[in-house]
């Protein structure tokens, strides 16, 4: 009979978890095995075995936070209406962000921004990151606009749902949650990209 696993996908998110929040709290530097392993009810040992290192662990973190993210924008249908789906995915960023606020504060943590190795498929953050892609191409589906328009007007309306998300998730806007949804929503159906210079040729 084979040994039980005694190092599973159960532990392996508890760690992430933990470590999330360990990170979001006080910052990479707040990242402590023993910490990590105490709330994850584990050992250090658990960590070693699993990623290998206190600095694979926290680029696992930050990568567990981006595929959180994107499987998010993957679930927004792409539909026959191009701004229903753009609205779609800003609703996506706040469901992700809501449900997952720990690794949402890490990923765009400045002393995480970037973690792992060049190899790593979900890094860095910013412009450069595919689920940002995602946003990128459903403004350019969405205006018709070539790049790099429709990457300036890709940042425009992150920055507009980043501030406020973070605003919501820092406990600083009223209202119950449904109302804080629906005035959310609200907010996303009057952006406007008008500010965003684009060629007329």
């Amino acid at each position: 009979m084979p040994r039980p696993r005694t190092h599973d996908d159960a532990v392996r998110i508890r760690l992430l978890e933990a470590a999330s929040t360990a990170v979001a709290d006080g910052g990479a530097a707040a990242l402590s095995l023993r910490g990590v392993a105490a709330a994850a009810d584990t050992t250090t040992a658990a960590v070693y075995t699993l990623f290998g290192s206190r600095e694979a662990l926290l680029e696992a973190t930050v990568t567990e936070g981006f595929r959180r993210f994107g499987a998010h924008l993957d679930a927004v249908p792409r539909t026959a209406d191009p701004g229903a789906d753009l609205l779609a995915l800003g609703v996506a960023y706040r469901d992700n962000a809501l449900e997952n606020p720990h690794f949402y504060r890490v990923m765009f943590s400045p002393d995480t921004t970037g973690a792992g190795s060049a190899e790593t498929e979900l890094r860095p953050a910013g412009v450069h990151n595919p689920t940002f892609a995602v946003l990128r191409d459903a403004v350019a589906r969405a205006t018709g606009w070539p790049e790099p328009e429709a990457e300036a007007g890709a940042v425009q309306l992150w920055a507009f749902a980043h501030g406020l998300v973070s605003l919501e998730l820092a406990g600083l806007l009223p209202g119950e949650p449904s109302e804080r949804r629906a005035h959310y929503v609200s907010a996303l159906r009057t952006a406007r990209l008008s500010e965003v210079p684009h060629r007329t040729e």
